[in-house]
């Protein structure tokens, strides 16, 4: 679509009363990143109240018509998703404005492939629209998604703001604090306190309705006070300012002593794992484990069902359900049913469990099943992690049924991460409710149920370490393709881990040409691992200094993990080190800390142990100019006795949790120094 036009979403998809927007954008730098936010608009082209503004801090709507369902990897790009139920929305709401904003008013014209996509129910890609002209501008309205005639409609609109999301909310009638584009401090909350909230996150105080029927002008205002009426009216209560800034939240509190008489005594759960024994055990009580903890705890079933088309309504799930199939019947894990309005979305649900593969003919299986049946989707569960380009299972579609099914698949991992989430960091409605997710949790982390995630780096590991030892590892070898591919499974689950303890957005940074496919990338990622024998990444966490990048020397057996942080733009190069050295008194003696001259030159170095008492070390002897300084910790990979693809990840995980935790969470953001110290160098200009 261009800038301005407009196409009703039924002509689109007969299917469209449930669609899911998503935004995207890259960065050449690999480190830029924006917020999604919804606005409802009535009729006078307001909001109704502070209510109607879904956000970071207010990311779902009570009634289900609104769900911000957060990043999702994707190749190449940034891509946060929205989930929308049009016959949820009140129908006093006649535009619903779909837009983004940069943090700290960062400029969009720093972003590259600004796009729009619009999906209905059934995961169809029916309208895109890209923004080209973006430069200045700190936030963006996408589109709008309108009623006309009973009917709903999109339009593209592509309007920036300089005043950032604090300018757009202002202008469709949201009053916030002036400093919200800030860094304001704002009162943590407990994970207890969450869990008791009435809403799955702090939800902004609601004002007065400003509609056309309500609003007046100040003269009439002034005047409102009824003057006939003899009795004291308490004077209203100021309604509070909606807060844009970041709301902080606190990890749950540390446990309460045990009352076990010794550490061989274990605390009684609601989902044993212990006695299980067998690959069809772990699966079938898997199954029915998530299934159930999904349709108890509606927050969590919805953030696993919205993205996959599923409308915000009454759930049910099945487990062995028999389905006629041909001459024999067949039983899918688990059913999940969703009711809404009279309407029904289904989907069958086929899990693995202990790095078991999924089967192609079982998942087509279901497909031709689901399709029959007139089913939404087929939803797979593994500890395997999906990627674009790269499917798990290869299925046939026919085109020529009319009803279309989905085929989505989820991660162990990634249940566990939005679990994590929501028990940590966003809330739940009732505390049974977070105490039934923290059992879950405790039933996927323990050794026995088979939910641990990827785990497994593959049958050409092995041979592409060896053949990289031995330097015979030629470029188009497709088991270096393989190692590729296991590797940024690997990362991505990285990253699920690490935001779900933090409560931050955690993506792994793609860095590629516009218009690059994922197998071409990965092709070109092989052929660099055959040359040099290295597997790099680059995993951006958000509110970090810089990007912390992962490299595995495969020839030398070395993990390495490091940040570039950049220089102050004002102040002493001594006062700067000396700085950056009390930011780092805790972080291990053997970082390795170099200084960055004109961009990429190296400069001096050496390790926290003998820098800390001579900080001055770190400067060049030339007036050469100081652009930044690399951090860096070294380790060994995992030993391959035993299962040596296990070890390895295991060690990947150890080395990004030690390096995040003991350098890049005490990394500040340089700013202006006014300190100066007596024999320091001016800074060369």
């Amino acid at each position: 679509m261009i800038k301005g036009a407009n196409v009703g979403l039924s002509a689109l998809s007969e299917n469209a009363e449930s669609i899911v927007v998503s935004l995207g954008w890259s960065s050449p730098d690999g480190d830029g990143d924006a917020d999604v936010s919804v606005l409802l608009l009535g009729e006078s082209g307001k909001v109704r109240s502070n209510e109607d503004f879904f956000f970071y801090n207010n990311p779902a709507a009570a009634d289900g018509s609104v769900q911000l369902l957060g990043q999702t990897p994707s190749e190449n790009v940034n891509e946060d998703r929205i989930q929308l139920d049009l016959s949820a929305v009140p129908t006093d709401v006649c535009r619903v404005v779909v837009s983004a904003s940069r943090h700290q008013r960062a400029e969009f014209g720093q972003l590259e492939n600004l796009r729009l996509t619009l999906c209905d129910a059934d995961g169809e890609g029916i309208l895109g629209f890209s923004i080209t002209d973006a430069k200045t501008e700190s936030a963006f309205v996408f589109g709008e998604i309108y009623r006309r005639e009973d009917e709903w409609k999109f339009r593209a609109v592509g309007q920036g703001y300089d005043t950032g999301l604090a300018g757009l909310a202002t202008d469709f009638g949201i009053e916030i604090d002036e400093d919200d584009d800030q860094e304001a401090d704002t009162p943590t909350a407990s994970a207890d306190t969450l869990a008791q909230s009435p809403a799955p996150s702090v939800v902004p105080c609601p004002r007065i309705p400003q509609t056309a029927e309500t609003a007046a002008p100040p003269s009439v205002e002034k005047a409102s006070a009824p003057a006939a009426r003899t009795e004291t009216v308490p004077p209203a209560t100021p309604a509070r300012r909606l807060r844009t800034a970041k709301r902080k939240v606190t990890l749950p509190k540390a446990p309460k002593k045990s009352l076990a008489e010794n550490d061989t005594w274990r605390d009684a759960r609601l989902f044993p794992a212990a006695s299980l024994k067998s690959d069809r055990e772990r699966e079938a009580r898997a199954t029915s484990v998530l299934l159930s903890v999904m349709a108890q705890v509606p927050e969590f079933g919805r953030r696993l069902t919205a993205g996959f088309g599923a409308p915000s309504g009454r759930m049910e799930t099945f487990t062995e359900v028999s389905l006629p199939h041909g001459e024999a019947p067949k039983r899918p894990d688990g059913v999940i049913r969703v009711e809404r309005a009279g309407k029904l979305w289904t989907a069958l649900v086929e899990t693995k469990t202990n790095g078991n593969p999924l089967k192609d003919e079982q998942i087509q299986d279901y497909m031709d099943i689901a399709a029959r049946r007139g089913y939404e989707a087929v939803i797979t569960l593994s500890n395997d992690v999906a990627l674009e380009g790269s499917p798990l299972v290869n299925v046939k579609i026919d085109g020529r049924r009319k009803h279309k099914v989905a085929l989505r698949h989820l991660s162990w991992a990634e249940v566990a991460h939005q679990a994590h989430m929501l028990i940590r960091h966003e809330g739940v409605r009732q505390e049974s409710h977070a105490w039934l997710l923290q059992e879950f949790l405790h039933y996927l982390q323990h050794e026995n149920s088979g939910c641990h995630g990827f785990q497994n780096m593959g049958p050409a590991w092995v041979p592409v370490r060896k053949g990289v030892d031995e330097e015979t590892l030629c470029q188009g070898d497709e088991r270096a393709t393989q190692v590729v591919e296991s590797w940024e499974r690997l990362i991505r689950q990285v990253c699920l881990r690490l935001g779900g303890e933090l409560g931050d957005k955690v993506m792994p940074v793609q860095r590629a040409k516009r218009g690059t496919d994922p197998q071409s990338r990965r092709l070109e990622l092989a052929d660099r691992l055959c040359q040099d024998g290295r597997l790099n990444a680059e995993i951006r966490i958000d509110g970090t200094v810089g990007v912390l990048a992962v490299t595995a020397d495969l020839r030398t057996g070395r993990l390495r993990t490091s940040i570039e942080i950049p220089a102050p733009e004002q102040g002493y190069p001594l006062t700067w080190v000396k700085r950056l050295m009390r930011q780092l008194s805790e972080a291990p003696a053997d970082l390795h800390v170099q200084t960055l001259l004109n961009g990429t030159v190296a400069g001096p170095r050496g390790t926290l142990e003998k820098l800390r008492p001579e900080p001055g070390d770190l400067l060049p002897k030339e007036s050469a100019q100081i652009t930044g300084f690399r951090l860096s910790l070294s380790k060994s990979m995992g030993s391959t006795r035993g299962n040596a693809e296990s070890s390895f990840i295991r060690s990947v995980d150890a080395a990004v949790d030690r390096f995040h935790s003991t350098v890049v969470t005490h990394l500040t953001k340089p700013g202006p120094s006014r300190q100066k110290d007596p024999g320091a160098s001016p800074a060369p200009r």
